[in-house]
């Protein structure tokens, strides 16, 4: 079995494992493995949460009531594989930084309207 066939079927029995686990209960990492994502690609989306969960936090405390900024940043910097509204609410039904995805799924609400 040469190297392309074995990935292949890693690949093949991956997607199998995703829809045997309920991708309800980890909504976020069955995005991840649907969309591809490398390890390293997921570490920096999840640092970046924590980055933009902290100015939330700071700019909540210092009165802000716009986080349009927060946001846009992190549209900006979201893998280009991941469409932002799933990924928003992947994150928040997985209990990952849950007010800034609040406030994000919010803020596109808002957008869309």
């Amino acid at each position: 079995m040469s190297i392309e066939q074995r990935i292949e079927k890693l690949e093949y029995y991956c997607s199998l494992m995703l829809d045997m686990i309920a991708p309800e209960k980890k909504p976020f990492y069955a995005l991840v493995i649907r969309y591809g994502l490398t390890k390293e690609e997921v570490e920096s989306i999840l640092r970046l949460c924590e980055q933009l969960s902290e100015q939330y936090k700071q700019q909540k405390e210092e009165g802000f009531v716009i986080f349009t900024s927060l946001f846009t940043q992190f549209a900006n910097a979201l893998h280009p594989n991941l469409p932002l509204a799933e990924t928003i609410d992947a994150l928040k039904q997985q209990q990952l930084f849950v007010p800034l995805m609040t406030e994000f799924q919010r803020l596109l609400h808002t957008l869309n309207e």
